[in-house]
């Protein structure tokens, strides 16, 4: 069995999800002999344990090429990765690609990167029989009409897809993709355990902070240093408020690249009430929000590994994929728009959102144990797609 995505990359969330299909592949099918084509084939290698092999020739992939050689290269390497992901997909009888925004493109995308690697891998599966397994991915509708055409073609080739919201498969099949046998679950990463009550005690009245290093969607490319920038001054002033109330906070990133934020705002709001956690993987996250009072966050795992842990979170939200998960949780009231950062507003929010604590982490603890249930059932039908002839019986698992 194959793993694919930009995993080992730096990304939190994308790492989680590949954590919670290792978790069930080791539990349920631990004769499965697994292997990656990915991002950061020796961080996957050095965490998980599996062998894992690059997925672009060109390790300049994601840099913008403006030379002619490096475009050069750049095309030479498009083709190059034809045979290589071709050559990758033959060994494998089946490839999952483990949740992940890969049908979206809510942050800035080239077509001719992760869509076009996407677009080999399940062309190649398609033509040399080896199935490949879209798993509680994200969806979003598209604007370029290459990424577009490449995501829908993916989307088409897959042997299986499963969604991880009802907007995602909208979107799908707003792109003229047939959706009627497609089953929406929760996120992949709602699997993961969470830790145990009591385990890292924080000061009273913490506040966690996640941050992202944002600069708008793919549509947004003309204005995205005025989007990031109002969010920055956003952010800022809203930490500041909480300082001079008194409050600790604790910023928590989900990328290597928001550590650029984090320095600013460290830099801004000189305060020892304000600190930053080193973190490599969501349960790192969730042991740094568990103890904490509130969770104010941008990012969409930063804000799955809150609600886990039933901490009461506000959500600054850039794509419909976080309001999506704000009201599955029963916390529709608690989103904020991202692109139009409003620091007062946003404490009105919070302090609303704090008053009605000790019922939102009710509700969270009911939310939780129901999301982990119907994820027993996307185990269940990944193991009759996938694994037909081993008549193995998925055991449910008891909520965390």
């Amino acid at each position: 069995m194959g793993v694919f995505g930009l995993l080992g990359s730096g990304n939190l969330g994308n790492d989680g999800s590949l954590e919670a299909v290792l978790g069930y592949l080791r539990a349920e099918h631990p004769e499965a002999v697994v292997d990656a084509l990915c991002g950061g084939p020796e961080a996957v290698t050095a965490r998980f344990g599996i062998p894992a092999t690059r997925m672009h020739w060109n390790r300049g992939e994601y840099r913008t090429a403006s030379r002619a050689g490096a475009v050069a290269t750049k095309g030479l390497g498009k083709l190059v990765d034809a045979v290589r992901t071709a050559a990758w997909v033959r060994r494998h009888d089946v490839v999952i690609v483990p949740g992940m925004g890969v049908l979206e493109a809510t942050l800035p995308l080239r077509p001719w990167g992760f869509p076009y690697a996407l677009f080999l891998l399940c062309a190649s599966g398609r033509l040399l029989g080896t199935k490949v397994a879209l798993v509680g991915v994200g969806a979003a509708g598209i604007g370029n009409r290459s990424t577009r055409a490449l995501v829908r073609w993916s989307a088409r080739l897959a042997a299986y897809r499963s969604y991880r919201d009802a907007q995602s498969r909208d979107a799908l099949r707003a792109m003229g993709v047939d959706t009627a046998h497609d089953e929406v679950y929760p996120d992949l990463a709602f699997s993961l355990p969470t830790p145990p009550a009591g385990a890292a005690p924080g000061p009273p009245g913490r506040v966690c902070v996640g941050v992202m290093d944002f600069h708008g969607g793919d549509d947004d490319r003309a204005r995205a240093e005025e989007i990031h920038r109002r969010y920055l001054d956003g952010t800022i002033r809203f930490v500041r408020a909480l300082v001079e109330e008194g409050r600790p906070v604790r910023l928590l990133t989900g990328d290597r690249c928001d550590a650029t934020v984090v320095a600013a705002i460290l830099d801004a709001v000189d305060s020892p009430l304000v600190t930053a956690a080193e973190t490599a993987s969501l349960a790192d996250l969730m042991k740094e929000i568990a103890p904490a009072d509130s969770v104010v966050a941008i990012r969409y795992h930063n804000l799955i590994c809150a609600l886990k842990t039933g901490t009461p979170t506000l959500a600054v939200t850039y794509a419909a994929k976080s309001d999506a998960l704000m009201a599955e949780m029963g916390l529709a009231a608690y989103c904020h728009p991202a692109r139009a950062f409003d620091a007062e507003r946003l404490l009105e929010q919070f302090r609303a959102l704090e008053k009605r604590s000790a019922e939102l982490r009710q509700t969270l603890v009911e939310r939780n144990r129901a999301a982990v249930r119907r994820l027993d059932h996307q185990f269940t039908a990944l193991t009759a797609a996938l694994f037909p002839a081993t008549g193995h019986v998925h055991t449910p698992r008891e909520s965390s």
